[in-house]
């Protein structure tokens, strides 16, 4: 016979579960108002949309009338892909230092590594800017990547550095035990061994730098116009519908890859390690 719960496991329960529905609420409830108001029929973003069509999204893949997106998307993908790409050999590089070194050093670069992520990103923006000026740099493309790797490197040193955290050192051992060299080890062992964590941060890295906003905002420039700058600029000028399709793409891309990204490398367990 099933036991009967007391008034205080259902007034927890009544408790947690409103306080989850509630957070599911907030966060779920904007992107689906977004991604309604992107079907609208209307000529202006407004909620409960007016009509349905996709009438935006065909817009948004016009070459002519949106060749201002089109260019800002481009830029943004560029700039995300090497940002990603050299956050993810770099943050791997330095999880392998930390992850062999000990003592009170390994732990101020640890946090060193880790201060992007605490830093205000507005602050961050106005000082590279700032730094980047005092050196005679001007808006750029290079820029902009130098800038938004700074601010991603962290993912990829966090699920590499709990990757390795999981490593078995015995399987170290007996591979050094057996006449491998350290470079033949990594190659066989660990390397395969922390792929997974890799994989997560290169694509952890990836998103923050698509939706890196500070950064752009202060690196960027006309000729470097980014896509979150551009949906910007569009929502204060004309409040054009088309910055409600892009959302939804960007929406509906993510979701798919974090997806994919799930079932082969398991990024929830990444990103909580």
């Amino acid at each position: 016979m099933a036991r009967r719960r007391s008034a205080s496991e259902v007034s927890y329960a009544l408790v947690v579960g409103g306080l989850a529905t509630l957070a599911l609420v907030i966060l779920i409830g904007p992107v689906l108002v977004v991604l309604a108001t992107s079907f609208t029929d209307s000529r202006s973003i407004r909620f409960p949309p007016q009509g349905f069509s996709f009438r935006w999204y065909e817009l948004l893949l016009d070459e002519v009338r949106s060749r201002q997106i089109h260019r800002a998307a481009g830029n943004t993908l560029h700039v995300a892909a090497l940002a990603a790409g050299l956050a993810t050999l770099g943050g791997t590089a330095a999880a392998l230092a930390l992850a062999e070194a000990r003592g009170r050093w390994a732990r101020v670069a640890d946090a060193f590594f880790m201060s992007p992520l605490v830093l205000p990103g507005l602050a961050f923006g106005l000082a590279a800017l700032m730094y980047f000026t005092l050196l005679g740099f001007r808006p750029s493309l290079e820029l902009l990547v130098c800038g938004h790797l700074i601010v991603v490197v962290p993912f990829v040193l966090r699920t590499v550095g709990a990757s390795l955290s999981q490593r078995d050192p015995a399987l170290l051992d007996a591979s050094a035990s057996l006449g491998a060299s350290r470079l033949y080890t990594f190659r066989r062992v660990t390397l395969p061994l922390i792929a997974p964590g890799i994989a997560a941060g290169g694509f952890l890295a990836f998103m923050a730098s698509v939706d890196q906003v500070p950064v752009s905002l202060f690196l960027s420039s006309a000729r470097t116009d980014m896509l979150p700058i551009r949906m910007w600029g569009m929502m204060e000028s004309t409040l054009d519908v088309r910055v409600a399709a892009v959302s939804g793409t960007l929406i509906f891309v993510a979701f798919v890859l974090m997806l994919v990204m799930e079932r082969f490398t398991g990024l929830t367990k990444r990103m909580r390690g």
